[in-house]
Formats: C-alpha cells, sequence, structure tokens
C-alpha cells in the first residue's frame, strides 16, 4: 500500500485518472485495479474527486484536474484574462475550451467548460503545456473569449501582443472574430 502512494508521489502529478493508476501501478486485470482503488479509498490514502480521477491528497493542482475533468481541453478565457491581469473581475472560476460544454463543482471549485470547434482546440498556436495541463496565452485566450462573446469588456489590453494576435485569430477561419480583432488593433 505504502508503495502504491509512493509511486503516485514520485509520478510529479498531482491528479490520476483510473487509466494512469493502472500504468503507473502496472495492474492489467480491470477487477484487481477496482480492488485496490477501492480499498485505498476507503484507507482515505486516495481521494475521489469525480467519477475515475483521483488525488493522494487535497493539495493537488487544480488546472490539472480541469484537464482530466474533460480531455482534450485547456485552461483559457476568465481564468487566464484574470491571471494576466487582461481583466480585474475576481471570479473563483476555473474556466476551460473543450470539445464538450459543461459545468463540475468539486470541493468548493466550480469548473466550466466552453466548447468549441475541434479545428481550435486541436491547434496548439498559443498554448502551452505546464505542469500536466494545457494553459491558453493571454492572446489565445483574449481571442477565445471574442469568440465566444463580442461584447465582453477588458480592463487593461496594453500588455496585448497584437502581433501574436493577428497570427493566432487564423486558426479560428472567422472574418466576424477577424474583425473584431481588428477594431481593437486600430484603437491602440
Amino acid at each position: 500500500m505504502y508503495n502504491s502512494i509512493e509511486v503516485l508521489v514520485k509520478s510529479k502529478k498531482t491528479i490520476f485518472s483510473i487509466t494512469d493508476l493502472a500504468v503507473l501501478w502496472k495492474i492489467n486485470n480491470k477487477d484487481t485495479l477496482k480492488a485496490k482503488v477501492y480499498y485505498l479509498t476507503q484507507k482515505k490514502k486516495i481521494k475521489r474527486l469525480h467519477q475515475g480521477i483521483f488525488a493522494v491528497d487535497e493539495d493537488y493542482n487544480k488546472f490539472e484536474l480541469a484537464g482530466k475533468l474533460k480531455n482534450p481541453s485547456y485552461i483559457s478565457l476568465e481564468t487566464v484574462l484574470a491571471k494576466e491581469n487582461v481583466i480585474f473581475q475576481y471570479n473563483s472560476k476555473i474556466t476551460s475550451i473543450s470539445n464538450l460544454g459543461g459545468e463540475y463543482h468539486i470541493n468548493g471549485d466550480d469548473y466550466k467548460y466552453r466548447k468549441i470547434k475541434d479545428s481550435v482546440l486541436y491547434n496548439n498556436s498559443g498554448l502551452e503545456v505546464k505542469d500536466n495541463y494545457t494553459i491558453a496565452s493571454k492572446e489565445r485566450a483574449f481571442l477565445d473569449m471574442l469568440y465566444f462573446n463580442k461584447e465582453y469588456y477588458f480592463d487593461n489590453l496594453s500588455d496585448m501582443d497584437w502581433k501574436k494576435c493577428k497570427e493566432i485569430v487564423k486558426i479560428y477561419k472567422n472574418n466576424n472574430l477577424s474583425n473584431r480583432l481588428n477594431k481593437y488593433v486600430r484603437q491602440k
């Protein structure tokens, strides 16, 4: 049992899918895996956060959980814009982009997903993989927000890299979005 937890801790992940556990513990038999997971959750050695998603303790990475709840997905919209001081309104909800929309409430935290077309979702322009999750740059998050909400108010666009925005906007293949971006570029 201790060895199983040690393997998880050494993995450098804080969130584990049932598939992750099977690989890390080298268990091929589904019944054996289910029994081990059940035993460890009952003994409070691992914590079930959602169906098929576990953590070793309460000190898990919330962005990593957001990436596991819906895969593929990436952190974007208000979460990135607030982190980058583009918007000042505080919102504790973790917002992501995925191929399906949805909302989850886990351990007092809210996770919201907006659906976007696959051609945008699977394009890595303006995305960065770090610490077991994917997050948008402020330019990609800005464009995502403009894509979903053409009237959104941004508090601070002074550090926006408009050249990056003009490159990234091409992935959306959306003339209205390009026109909205051009209005912001002309205002700077």
